[in-house]
């Protein structure tokens, strides 16, 4: 008999065999229990100090999206954490209304120490799977949480979520629309041309013609159809090196948050796949600066050089994972 004559599993067969799956993985993984990951904390806020790690500055707003957990609970559990010696707030440099969240000391060697446990669970677990079915649990894990994630923000957007402006991948139009927020923003700013235009189009449309790509993602946020914001990451999971690139914000969302939305998504993208992250830009973009050293980025090497079509002090940044 040809493999394509074989009967398939009924649709109500296969939801009840993941919902089985998954009960399996939620036990298995702890999360049953009344603490997690070697630590004296709750499931909830072992995944709250992991993401206030990835994203320093994140607002709680931020996190309980990220989390799925509404106001109230967020505003208790940041409180928990606070009052434990684990993470500090600070007043928002673009707006005194609210606050950014920092891991302290403390936090962060909790953090270090949830991060090791998690690592040798997982590598314990995947030395049972032979190699070629790693990858394909891998790819079939990141499918069914993609799927997972979608279907949440779908229903986020019925209830007036405005996290499902926040997309991921290629849509048609997004190219033009990232070229044109670059050329009009640097044109304005920094008396950059067409060949800068050009530079931009050129390279966005080849990482955009390879999506997907392991090791490669793009993030926009949409209002109406149009990308009013972006960010890639151009990596090589061989070499473990990530770039972060194509990195704007249009002028009407500056102040909003967008761009520390974009950057948590890719720091938690890159966390997860990379030893290393780099960007190139130029001294001058200091709002630009500040959020990325607020990631954790330093300041590498700075040089004058041409490579966007006039003379700047070209300035590399590199953040090491975790």
């Amino acid at each position: 008999m040809d493999l394509v004559d074989l009967p398939g599993k009924s649709r109500d067969a296969e939801i009840l065999e993941l919902r089985d799956f998954s009960r399996k993985l939620v036990r298995e993984l702890g999360f049953m229990r009344a603490t997690l990951a070697d630590s004296d904390l709750a499931p909830s806020a072992v995944h709250a100090i992991i993401e206030i790690g990835a994203a320093p500055g994140i607002s709680a707003k931020d996190l309980g999206n990220i989390l799925r957990l509404d106001k109230s609970n967020t505003s208790r559990q940041v409180a928990k954490l606070e009052a434990g010696g684990l993470l500090m707030r600070t007043t928002a440099n673009e707006d005194a209304r609210s606050s950014e969240l920092y891991l302290t000391e403390a936090g962060q060697r909790l953090r270090r120490r949830i991060d090791r446990f998690a690592t040798d669970q997982v590598s314990r677990a995947l030395r049972r799977i032979v190699p070629a079915d790693q990858e394909a649990l891998v790819r079939s894990l990141a499918l069914y949480a993609d799927a997972l994630a979608q279907d949440n923000s779908a229903k986020g957007a019925s209830e007036g979520d405005e996290s499902i402006r926040l997309v991921e991948g290629y849509q048609p139009g997004c190219i033009g629309d990232i070229v044109s927020l670059h050329a009009r923003f640097y044109s304005a700013h920094w008396g950059f041309g067409a060949f800068f235009e050009k530079k931009v189009a050129t390279e966005l449309s080849e990482f955009a013609s390879a999506l997907p790509a392991d090791g490669k993602a793009l993030w926009r946020y949409v209002e109406n159809g149009r990308t009013l914001a972006s960010l890639a990451i151009d990596g090589h999971v061989e070499t473990g090196l990530a770039h972060l690139r194509w990195f704007i914000v249009d002028d009407s969302l500056r102040g909003s948050g967008v761009g520390r939305r974009l950057m948590s998504s890719a720091m938690r993208f890159v966390d997860e796949r990379f030893r290393e992250t780099y960007l190139w830009t130029f001294k001058g973009l200091d709002a630009a600066r500040h959020l990325y050293e607020s990631f954790g980025f330093r300041l590498a090497d700075e040089s004058e050089g041409e490579q966007w079509g006039s003379k700047v002090i070209e300035q590399r940044f590199c953040r090491r994972a975790g």
